[in-house]
Formats: C-alpha cells, structure tokens, sequence
C-alpha cells in the first residue's frame, strides 16, 4: 500500500464523520477515560500500549483483568518496554492503546500510524486514542513537539479511510469536580459562543471490522 495520503478519500470520510457528529459540541464530555477503558477491554485479551511512557497502566489494568496480556512500546529506551519500534512488533493484538501520540508525529507518519496498527488488530480489535483538542488552542500549541494537529473530523476521517469503524468519539475534561460542573453547566454556551473549547483532548474509540462487515 502507498505510504502516500489519499486526500479525496480522507475529505470523503471527514464529511462522513460530520454525519454522526456534526460539529465538535456533538462530542460527550468524559470526565476519566480509565472507566471507559474498563468497558472496551475483556478479561484474557491482549493489549498493546504505544507510548507507553512507564508502564502505569499495565498494574492498574491488571487490578481488574488478571489475566490480561500487556505489552508496551515506547521509543525511550531508558524505560524499560517489549518494543522500541512498531516494526518490531509481529503479534496480533485484541486492543491498542494510543494517548496523545500520534500529535508527535508527521502527517505521513501518522497514517503508516495507523495503518500498521489497523494490520496488528485481530478482527473487532479496538484502538483506543486520544490526541490534543485544537479547539483548545493552548491545549495543543504549549508542547513544541507537537507536529499535526488533527481536528475530530480529520481523524474521523483518517481511522474510516483505514478500514476502522468510529464506535465513540468524546471530548475529554477532568478537574475538581466543583470546577468541573461550572464549566459543564455555566461557561459551556460561552465557550461555545467563541468558539473556544475547554476540553482538553478528544479521545476515539475505533473498531476493525470483521472480514464478514461491508
């Protein structure tokens, strides 16, 4: 497959996102992502975490399914991991885990990204993302290693292009749960007004189809 990007079939599945959600508002607020995680992943399941920084999910996760298999890949080799690179990753998985990543990374290299994680799921594997919200400006432009960043419908349309199936998109926001529902209920129509959202990130959840799905 070429590395290079289609532009007209990501423009065709961007406009085919806006027909779930039409504007960024469409998205659910979720406060923690942990519990959402819980009810994606299954007891037994093999789970691949890219970027995995050092490995705090695996103890967490392991508390609820102990049988789980994790697996970490991570380019900091000061941290100790499974894999160091993608391309040495020859195992299929039933979940991949990608939190604020793919933002790192080129255009291009972003859609290998996601293609190479699209070969690694097994049928009805799930790829669980989050990637900074541009409609939080501060959100994404504070860390200059940030390359790209992707509007909920660009990588709507990027995960659709690639064979996946959008299951669920949110926009995510924890704080003190006093500020929380200030932001919630008072200064959501502003925000909304300007154009500016609070919301931290956008988190997706993706789903390969099945060889038998059209």
């Amino acid at each position: 497959m070429s590395d290079k990007v289609s532009w007209s079939k990501l423009f065709r599945y961007r406009d085919k996102t806006h027909e779930y959600y039409h504007d960024i508002w469409d998205l659910k607020i979720l406060r923690k992502r942990f519990p959402l995680m819980l009810e994606n992943i299954r007891d037994g399941e093999k789970v691949l975490d890219v970027g995995a920084s050092n490995r705090n999910l695996q103890e967490r996760l392991r508390r609820h399914f102990p049988k789980l298999i994790y697996k970490s890949m991570d380019i900091d080799r000061d941290q100790l991991h499974d894999f160091y690179s993608l391309e040495d990753v020859q195992e299929p998985f039933d979940v991949v885990l990608l939190f604020e990543v793919i933002e790192h990374l080129g255009l291009e290299e972003g859609v290998q990204l996601i293609r190479k994680i699209y070969d690694l799921l097994n049928e009805g594997g799930r790829l669980i993302l989050t990637t900074p919200n541009v409609f939080n400006p501060s959100r994404f432009w504070r860390d200059a290693t940030h390359k790209v960043a992707y509007c909920y419908d660009e990588l709507g349309g990027l995960l659709l292009a690639h064979g996946f199936q959008i299951k669920a998109m949110y926009r995510t926001y924890s704080d003190a749960f006093h500020r929380y529902l200030f932001r919630i209920y008072v200064m959501a129509p502003l925000h909304r007004y300007l154009g500016i959202d609070f919301a931290k990130s956008i988190l997706v959840i993706a789903e390969k189809k099945s060889s038998g799905m059209k």
